[in-house]
């Protein structure tokens, strides 16, 4: 396939072209040419006022439900929706039944997803299906494709299977993650434990449920120098405690959920079901720190954690409501009215290399995996707009600015929006 992007402005920092607005010719997957006013008849044109290029972006964390959960959302919907939102890659969570745990359960997941134009990176389970006290076939695991290792919500309570895990990953240079919450603390609670949850009287959740077993688990991670993985930190003592790890050279990383960054447990007045999230909503000061962690690193990437879940799960009262929130397709929006345009393509192009994922530097013979996008408008989040198949979102009735107008990689491009 030949497609020529006309005056695209180039958002890649790894690139010489980097900020500068230039046409972009493709063919067969590479960038033939970079320049200016270049014209190729036979190639299909792709041109608009605000046209943005960037690599293709990457989410850590991903859950639709198939298998075992089609009916919040299909591997083929789901990537549909993540290659409309302007990811060429998600990692695949583990939340599925059956889990993740066997070499056969990685090939069904990369053969469902084959043919799509978003790259599918599985997780596995740290742990059996069978015992939680049991290490699951890690190696064979790595050499079926897996880019991790993730009980994805559920925390290793026995800290004795975090260190094996660990020490076992380390001959082949894997990692594992470790869900920073303890659920003795946690004890039920369905939010942040705070002015807000008193005055709702509902059971919090403590800010220390995460940090104690961020403080384990680096203590853990120092022992065994293996390679650990935080998705999802939510607190300004976590992240004290990973900026501490990282000076003293212990090889760990984190995330932060994008409604993390949103929101504050302010939007669980009216007891909003779809504001029960896990890690919850924290108050105001956190935000600002995870805010801050992230633009300077020391949360090395954000995340959609995008969930979907059957409307029975959501339209309860909300002691019974399930946790989590679908978040793919307002990831660029919700970065963008937090961020500039820079620093947002930044965020979401990081964290394939922690990852082992390639980065394709946009520059002469290199493979197209890029993002298409613009930064201008802006439109309210409503249930009838959503792409996703389910609706649980807690962006309904936000306005969010900028819109993505497509995709290219693996040789050919997804446009939607020109």
């Amino acid at each position: 396939m030949k497609i020529l992007l006309k005056a695209a402005k180039i958002l890649d920092a790894t690139s010489p072209h980097h900020n500068t607005q230039k046409d972009i010719y493709i063919e067969n997957g590479v960038i033939k040419a970079i320049a200016k006013n270049l014209s190729y008849p036979k190639a299909t044109e792709i041109s608009r006022d605000d046209l943005y290029v960037s690599q293709g972006w990457f989410d850590s964390s991903v859950s639709f439900g198939e298998p075992g959960f089609e009916e919040r959302e299909t591997l083929a919907h789901g990537l549909e929706v993540a290659a409309k939102s302007g990811f060429t890659h998600i990692a695949y969570n583990t939340n599925t039944q059956p889990k993740p745990d066997s070499r056969a359960d990685i090939a069904f997941l990369m053969e469902q997803a084959n043919g799509s134009i978003v790259n599918i990176h599985p997780k596995a389970c740290i742990t059996s299906a069978q015992s939680e006290d049991k290490l699951a076939p890690l190696r064979e695991l790595h050499e079926a494709g897996t880019v991790s290792f993730s009980n994805h919500k559920n925390p290793l309570k026995n800290a004795n299977t975090l260190k094996l895990s660990l020490q076992y990953a380390t001959d082949f240079d894997g990692i594992i993650e470790s869900f920073p919450y303890n659920k003795d603390i946690a004890n039920n609670g369905v939010m942040h434990e705070g002015a807000v949850s008193t005055a709702l009287g509902l059971n919090g959740i403590p800010s220390i449920a995460e940090s104690m077993q961020i403080e384990r688990d680096l203590a853990i991670l120092e022992y065994t120098k293996g390679k650990l993985h935080f998705p999802t930190l939510s607190t300004a003592a976590s992240i004290a405690l990973i900026k501490a790890a990282k000076r003293s050279k212990r090889d760990v990383s984190c995330s932060v959920a994008i409604h993390n960054l949103f929101f504050t447990d302010e939007a669980l007045q009216g007891f909003n079901a779809n504001a029960k999230l896990l890690p919850p909503l924290r108050g105001e000061l956190d935000q600002k720190a995870l805010k801050k962690a992230l633009l300077d690193g020391v949360i090395d990437m954000a995340t959609s954690d995008h969930q979907p879940l059957n409307s029975e799960l959501k339209n309860v009262e909300l002691d019974r409501a399930h946790f989590g929130s679908i978040g793919l397709e307002h990831s660029f929006g919700c970065l963008l009215s937090l961020f500039s345009i820079e620093e947002t393509i930044e965020i979401l192009t990081r964290g394939k290399d922690r990852f082992g994922i390639p980065e394709h530097t946009i520059e002469l013979d290199a493979t197209a995996d890029l993002t298409l996008f613009g930064p201008t408008g802006a439109k309210e989040v409503t249930k009838a707009s959503l792409l996703s198949a389910s609706k649980n979102s807690i962006f309904i009735g936000q306005s969010l600015p900028g819109k993505v107008y497509g995709v290219v990689a693996k040789g050919i491009s997804h446009i939607f929006n020109i």
